[in-house]
């Protein structure tokens, strides 16, 4: 039987296999082969110094083979199935599909985007010469808006499904093997294209369909039923099902539901601004001091405190990372983060956004559901204004935003069309701007040296959620009043984040072959 072992090691051993082979000797008191133990669980404690490193290995006995409990993808043809209508290739809609092809069912996946390497052409030109296309940019196309996100797959939501399956089948389809055993496992946005293909091509090689630049205007509902999507060029596709995995920012398709009477309810949501500092100073305040030298990851931080009533936390943090545009319309601004494999960007940046509650949002009537995306949409106009029109984004110093003070110059900054200098403070909502003032102050309390003129802040994080939910049944995942319509991901207002999303989109697919069988 295999034996589990828990060391604590320097970052320098723990990077070489032969200092873990050492370690583990004087641990269990014989020498092991490097080829006798495998990694199991991965973590940097850096809560003083010295930095350790602390590491789950499994050691094998001679003659047992090394095995890391790989679930089982077993893929069926499924050209002549019974068909269901996926909407939208985001992480829901992708792994709805897989699952889909599992489970014996035909996906027909529509997506309003382009296929990741020409949407990638364009997130360049985006990035270069500020050129927005509304249907395929850092939140629309193949993959959805985790594509370019830097594929953290960290995930506190492990009680609505088995995440280790959707850390597994990204693993299957290219994703280093790291991902397996690191405590916040991420992918990075330069790997994450080809991942996203290579599950595209799974799908199409066991007879799925993924249909690109369809965007779908409205339903196909007969008898109470969703039985398909109209697409804007007026055809239909039809299905036994349909899963809707559409993601936060496509909010037409909120006002197609909303039109045609279908059930949705207004949710809390968080906005704010994206803040970037220097790499090499979050590594000094995160690890005390010491040097990574090379052993040590970027350091990130998660920081989170109650200001007035109201949360306020870091929100996809991205050490060694870049700051980009992730509007999807041409009169607003919205800011995201990313970063590649290796970040090793110059820059750490991350979400420091402010919980907004129902009461919060102007205009809210039971009947009227869309006043937080109201509520979103005149931020980033202001954003866009403020920044001067086009994806030119408004920024202060950090300090200077603290302190109701101008800047009259700015630092470097990672965002690749530029910042400009503008005083967030004064056209920040006044309760956003408050809490966010006071909790930079608190959060130079726990990381010292966080609030300086040497970092940057930049206008707007708005999209970390969905303002909307489309109601579902929790026991069929089925719509409260439209049935064989499944909304699932973060679009629905029920996942946030690859992971959580990609298992809400298992669980629908799993809800959807119920509902065909027991039709």
């Amino acid at each position: 039987m295999p034996e589990d072992v828990s060391l604590s090691l320097s970052p320098r051993d723990a990077a070489d296999p032969e200092g873990i082979q050492r370690a583990l000797a004087r641990k269990i008191g014989r020498a092991i082969t490097t080829d006798r133990f495998m990694i199991v669980r991965r973590s940097v404690d850096a809560r003083r110094r010295p930095i350790r490193v602390n590491l789950g290995v499994r050691i094998y006995a001679d003659g047992e083979a090394l095995m890391s409990e790989r679930p089982v993808f077993a893929y069926r043809n499924v050209g002549s199935a019974p068909a269901v209508v996926v909407v939208g290739a985001g992480p829901a809609g992708l792994f709805a599909a897989l699952r889909l092809v599992e489970l014996g069912l035909k996906p027909v996946v529509v997506d309003r985007g382009k296929p990741v390497k020409a949407r990638r052409r364009d997130v360049a030109a985006l990035n270069r010469r500020g050129v927005l296309d509304s249907e395929s940019n850092y939140a629309f196309g193949e993959g959805g808006a985790g594509t370019f996100s830097d594929g953290k797959l960290y995930t506190r939501s492990k009680k609505r499904g088995d995440h280790r399956r959707v850390l597994h089948r990204f693993h299957q389809h290219g994703a280093d093997g790291s991902i397996l055993y690191d405590a916040h496992p991420h992918i990075g946005s330069n790997r994450l294209p080809g991942i996203v293909s290579a599950m595209r091509a799974t799908i199409e090689a066991h007879g799925g369909e993924i249909h690109f630049q369809q965007k779908v205007v409205g339903l196909s509902v007969s008898g109470g039923r969703a039985t398909g999507a109209i697409l804007a060029d007026g055809h239909r596709i039809e299905g036994r099902a349909v899963i809707l995995a559409t993601g936060h920012s496509a909010r037409d398709v909120y006002e197609m539901l909303m039109d045609k009477k279908i059930a949705l309810e207004a949710k809390p949501f968080a906005m704010g601004v994206r803040v970037e500092h220097p790499q090499k100073l979050i590594d000094r305040i995160q690890y005390h001091g010491q040097p990574r030298g090379g052993y040590l990851p970027a350091a990130d931080y998660s920081i989170a405190r109650q200001v007035d009533g109201r949360g306020v936390y870091s929100f996809c943090m991205c050490p060694g990372g870049f700051i980009v545009p992730a509007s999807t319309q041409d009169d607003a601004l919205v800011v995201n983060g990313m970063s590649f494999s290796r970040r090793n960007s110059p820059y750490a940046n991350a979400g420091i956004v402010v919980e907004i509650r129902l009461v919060d949002i102007p205009r809210l009537e039971a009947s009227y559901p869309l006043a937080g995306l109201d509520f979103q949409r005149a931020i980033e106009q202001s954003a866009f204004v403020n920044g001067g029109g086009g994806v030119i984004a408004p920024a202060q110093r950090l300090a200077d935003f603290v302190d109701n003070r101008s800047s009259d110059g700015l630092p470097a900054c990672s965002y690749p069309p530029g910042v400009v200098a503008s005083p967030l403070h004064q056209w920040l909502p006044d309760h956003l701007r408050r809490r966010l003032q006071t909790a930079f102050k608190v959060f130079d309390r726990s990381m010292k040296g966080f609030l300086t003129n040497d970092a940057v802040v930049v206008g707007v994080e708005s999209r970390t959620s969905s303002p909307v939910r489309i109601p579902r049944d929790p026991q069929t995942l089925q719509h409260v009043s439209v049935r064989g319509l499944f909304p699932c991901g973060e679009g629905a207002g029920y996942a946030g984040g690859i992971v959580s999303c990609a298992v809400d989109g298992e669980r629908a697919a799993e809800a959807v072959v119920h509902y065909v069988a027991h039709r």
